[in-house]
């Protein structure tokens, strides 16, 4: 990991480091330095320059693109576009989560994590008009288009942007959901990572976190499988009524997601975005 904001303190030797030696780290130097590093600075500022620009460029236009002679040229510099900014966004979040997942002990790092995920809903907020516009173009025109080489080279995901159109919802419902995504789902999915990443788990008068104690489930030593899976009970029986909270929060989050999108069966927009058909699975 990067030097300064992200190497980890040496911990004394267990005696899984005797017998493996030091365990390896996430290096996260190909993505970013530091999360306090100039070149985050300046491609979370980029993101959002790069997202209203596209937006203004584009919105309200396709339509008109892909009815234009050099159509399948037009729409494919804007998907390439497209392209490159999700790139950026992409990168910025990896590098995010990666970071915090590596210990979501540190507030830093929750911090950082929190700030970066509002700073791309705000700026991907002016990417959301595309693949709905898109989806609005006749299917004859976007076919048509697709015979120049420049837009046939994505295909695949066009088709796969297509393959939404039947449960994406007027523009600003969309918006709406979007925006809400980090006071919604996400900051739920974030609140439970952070709850079982503090609970400590009571083996021989050691408390440990629960990654240890899941190695543990699958321990040769029987007497060890034992001890960790009546550490686990305990302490989840403990903090029952925080993990009853967040999951009957994200359920009905998805219940009033799926019910305005459309789906019928509570595993369809995954395997919507899976790609895969139901009866497959």
């Amino acid at each position: 990991m990067a030097k300064a904001a992200t190497r980890k303190k040496p911990k004394p030797a267990s005696r899984a480091a005797k017998k493996f030696g030091n365990l390896p780290e996430w290096n996260l130097d190909d993505l970013y330095p530091g999360l306090d590093s100039p070149e985050v600075k300046r491609d979370l500022e980029a993101a959002h320059e790069e997202c209203a620009a596209f937006e203004q460029a584009y919105k309200g236009r396709l339509a008109e693109l892909a009815a234009g002679e050099q159509a399948g040229k037009a729409l494919a510099e804007a998907v390439s576009r497209y392209e490159a900014i999700e790139d950026k966004l992409g990168r910025l979040i990896s590098y995010a989560q990666l970071l915090y997942a590596g210990n979501t002990d540190d507030p830093s790092r929750a911090k950082f994590y929190g700030d970066v995920q509002e700073r791309l809903t705000a700026a991907s907020i002016h990417l959301l008009f595309f693949t709905l516009e898109l989806n609005r173009v006749d299917d004859a025109a976007l076919d048509a288009a697709m015979a120049d080489a420049a837009l046939g080279h994505y295909r695949p995901w066009l088709e796969d942007v297509r393959k939404e159109k039947p449960y994406q919802l007027e523009d600003r419902v969309e918006q709406l959901f979007h925006e809400k995504s980090v006071t919604g789902y996400s900051a739920w999915n974030r609140q439970f990572d952070e709850t079982i990443g503090s609970l400590r788990f009571n083996i021989g008068g050691k408390p440990l976190a629960i990654e240890p104690v899941l190695n543990l489930l699958v321990d040769a030593d029987g007497k060890k499988r034992k001890a960790a899976a009546e550490a686990l009970a305990k302490t989840f029986r403990a903090n029952l009524r925080p993990f009853t909270l967040i999951t009957n929060t994200l359920v009905k989050d998805k219940e009033i997601s799926d019910r305005w999108r459309g789906f019928q069966d509570v595993a369809d927009a995954r395997h919507l975005a899976n790609r895969v058909e139901r009866e497959v699975v």
